[in-house]
């Protein structure tokens, strides 16, 4: 089948480097706005019988850019093509993977089953969860960042660097960044108050004198970082601090919380488009060339 990629609207710079790096030119689309804020979308491609891929983050606004990836893929669906794999470099709703109480949607299951009735495959960038992955009825492909970002920060390692998961959640991500590393590893205990407002109890492992190297999936509000930052220097931790995390969302005044603190650098990804952060050390690494060997990966299997 001949391959296609198309792009919603969410992420388009990442969508014309993973085009460039498949040696693609992006498929022609139309996808306006009514003035009620209803998507329309039209596929101006020929692509009966096609492998189509559909690249669209679903970070904020998540359910309008959720509703036009499933509009997309109904639109290409009705277009003949032969398969629809949605490629989604930040995969929202994810945290969303359990119900804490008995009142709650599960919305990771929510959101695979609602793409699961317009694509056949889901491709995922660096998930809250791997247990989203048992929620899908077609098949889920997850692609880490880690190597990438670990092979990133390998350069500014040095022999007093310390990785820091910053709760329980990284306790597994940590390890992972440690075996690539090969550097030691301090555990954070917190308590989330709120969706902003965390608390750290205790910190398991010996920072004092030690430059942390932050490690988790995703900054979204900063509240967890903003914590364990102030309480990694309580301990004796000195004030060069890096970070790094596969989806740097920084909602909300994230970016003025974390520019008052002495990070040194945050190397991410662009899974999402990066806006008003120039007061931020933000190292950004394309997830294109990772992105397009996996897309090879699976045409040929």
């Amino acid at each position: 089948m001949d391959l296609i990629l198309f792009s919603g609207r969410s992420n388009q710079p990442l969508s014309r480097n993973l085009a460039s790096a498949l040696d693609l030119h992006p498929g022609r689309c139309l996808i306006e706005d009514f003035p009620d804020g209803e998507i329309q979308i039209q596929v101006k491609e020929d692509i009966q019988g096609c492998d189509v891929y559909l690249l669209q983050s679903t970070d904020a606004p998540a359910g309008r850019n959720l509703m036009e990836l499933l509009l997309l893929a109904d639109a290409c669906r009705r277009r003949g093509a032969g398969r629809i794999t949605a490629v989604i470099p930040y995969f929202g709703y994810a945290r969303q993977d359990r119900r804490v109480t008995d009142e709650e949607p599960v919305g990771a299951r929510v959101v695979t089953d609602m793409l699961a009735t317009r694509c056949d495959r889901i491709l995922a960038v660096e998930l809250h969860t791997p247990a989203v992955e048992g929620f899908s009825s077609v098949p889920l492909v997850h692609v880490p960042a880690t190597p990438l970002l670990a092979e990133a920060f390998r350069t500014h390692r040095s022999e007093r660097s310390i990785l820091v998961a910053p709760d329980a959640g990284a306790a597994k991500l940590v390890n992972r960044y440690a075996d690539l590393l090969q550097l030691p590893v301090a555990y954070v205990q917190k308590i989330r108050k709120s969706g902003e407002e965390v608390s750290v109890e205790a910190i398991i492992g010996n920072v004092e004198g030690r430059s942390p190297v932050i490690v988790d999936d995703m900054i979204s509000t900063g509240g967890t970082m903003v914590k364990t930052i102030e309480a990694l220097l309580e301990r004796g931790a000195l004030p060069e601090v890096a970070v790094l995390t596969g989806h740097a969302l920084l909602v909300g005044d994230a970016g003025r919380k974390l520019a008052k603190l002495p990070i040194k650098r945050i190397i991410t990804t662009d899974s999402v488009l990066h806006q008003g952060t120039r007061s931020l050390p933000l190292e950004v690494h394309s997830l294109a060339p990772l992105l397009a060997d996996r897309i090879r990966e699976l045409r040929k299997a």
